[in-house]
């Protein structure tokens, strides 16, 4: 396969995260250096369905590495879900005479990825760009570095309100499935409490938690929620719950959202994507396919589709343990 791939696509799909940019850059350089054509799909796997196609070169990726969002846009595709949709896009790369692609997402663009490798036998590699961090086979995703500088910066301006009016705030943020986020910025930004869907902290352990804060003389509170968290239906419910058994309170809760996936990628992400963008090409290059690149102690590595999407990232057990220390 050495001399077959002369085409390589590239794409962003589910999710954005801060990152996906530095990688387009990254792929697209990548092939200019090693004289292969780069082919930017738009919209992702839609994008591929509908033929939405085109040719970058070197300089199309110019002044975009410090960008955060994708130029290539992104979107989740139901079609692409089908045989006829993946027969459909397969039809429009072989149409365009695209010899392999490089897929920048989450694990739902990695399973479409691995089925679509599986049906047609098509060259592909993955790059993990997701802020939660919830990827099997790298210590790091795209993303990931960026939304904990975000949120941390956001929590260090809640606290001087809570500080200023005496408050508890309840701080909810991205981590559907796992808590990484939210154990990272909660020892980080100097919570009392963090709560993540790996530990059931239970709203009674909640309640006493905050009373010994409290009667330690701490009078201003933070607690840093996932919104996977499993003990409260929402942050609300939480809110709700710590209104009616806890006296001395003002409670309130911030949701920080969508603005954790966006803004400039740090200095970590910007590297790691260049580092993804040529280990991905130089892969498809030298045969290699159905792999994600990843990160092992600041090693490149590769990891087969079927691993990446089926294992579950594990929380950092000593990170729990130095959180209990802090809140004392």
């Amino acid at each position: 396969m050495l001399h077959t791939i002369k085409k390589i696509g590239v794409l962003t799909s589910g999710g954005d995260s801060p990152g996906m940019n530095a990688a387009i850059r990254s792929v697209v350089r990548a092939c200019a250096f090693h004289d292969i054509k780069c082919i930017g799909i738009y919209r992702g796997y839609e994008g591929m369905i509908d033929g939405d196609f085109i040719e970058m070169d070197a300089r199309s990726v110019k002044g975009i590495i410090n960008k955060g969002g994708t130029i290539l846009k992104s979107a989740r595709s139901t079609e692409f879900r089908t045989i006829e949709g993946r027969t459909k896009a397969h039809e429009q790369l072989k149409k365009a005479e695209i010899d392999a692609f490089v897929v920048i997402g989450g694990d739902g663009s990695f399973t479409g990825a691995m089925i679509f490798n599986q049906e047609f036998d098509f060259p592909v590699m993955g790059i993990p760009g997701t802020i939660d961090n919830d990827i099997v086979g790298t210590s790091h995703t795209l993303g990931y570095d960026t939304a904990l500088n975000t949120v941390v910066d956001a929590i260090d301006k809640i606290r001087d309100t809570a500080s200023s009016h005496n408050r508890l705030f309840f701080i909810e943020v991205m981590g559907r499935d796992v808590g990484h986020i939210a154990l990272n910025v909660g020892i980080a930004g100097g919570a009392e409490e963090i709560l993540i869907p790996e530990e059931d902290l239970g709203l009674d352990r909640l309640v006493e938690s905050l009373r010994r804060s409290k009667k330690s003389g701490k009078s201003s509170s933070i607690v840093v929620v996932a919104e996977g968290d499993k003990i409260g239906k929402s942050v609300f419910e939480l809110k709700d719950y710590v209104d009616q058994n806890m006296e001395g309170y003002d409670v309130r809760v911030s949701v920080l959202g969508h603005m954790q996936r966006g803004g400039s990628p740090s200095c970590f992400d910007r590297v790691l994507a260049s580092r993804m963008g040529v280990k991905a090409v130089e892969s498809l290059i030298t045969g290699k396919s159905n792999y994600m690149v990843g990160i092992k102690n600041d090693v490149m590595d590769l990891t087969p589709f079927d691993q990446a999407v089926k294992g579950k990232s594990k929380i950092n057990m000593e990170l729990l343990r130095v959180s209990d220390i802090m809140t004392i």
